[in-house]
C-alpha cells in the first residue's frame, strides 16, 4: 500500500515539476507549448530512447512500439504523469479503519 501511494505522489509532483517548467516557457516565449513525453525523455536520455525502441521493436511485439508507444510519447507529459499519478494516490490512500465495511 505504502509503494503504490509514493509512487503515486512521487508521478503526481513529476507532473507539477513538468507543467511548472511548460509555465516558465510559455512566460518567457509568449507561447504555450507543452514539452510532450518523447521530447522530455529524448533531451534527458536519447540513448535510452532509442533502445527502449530497439528493445520492443526487435524483442517483444513490433507493433507495441508504432501506434501504442508512439501514440504515449506524443501526449505532453505532465498528463503521462499526473493521470496514473491521482489514479494510484487515490487507490491507495489511507484509510479508516472502518471504511468500506458494510456491517
Amino acid at each position: 500500500m505504502i509503494i503504490g501511494r509514493i509512487l503515486g505522489w512521487i508521478l503526481t509532483g513529476g507532473a507539477f515539476l513538468v507543467l511548472g517548467h511548460d509555465f516558465l516557457q510559455y512566460l518567457d516565449s509568449q507561447t504555450w507549448h507543452s514539452i510532450l513525453l518523447g521530447e522530455l525523455w529524448f533531451t534527458i536520455n536519447p540513448e535510452g530512447l532509442n533502445l527502449t525502441q530497439a528493445i520492443v521493436q526487435r524483442y517483444i511485439w513490433p507493433t507495441l512500439w508504432d501506434p501504442v508507444i508512439l501514440s504515449l510519447l506524443l501526449w505532453p507529459a505532465w498528463m503521462v504523469f499526473l493521470v496514473p499519478g491521482i489514479t494510484l494516490a487515490i487507490l491507495f490512500r489511507k484509510r479508516k479503519k472502518n471504511e468500506g465495511r458494510s456491517f
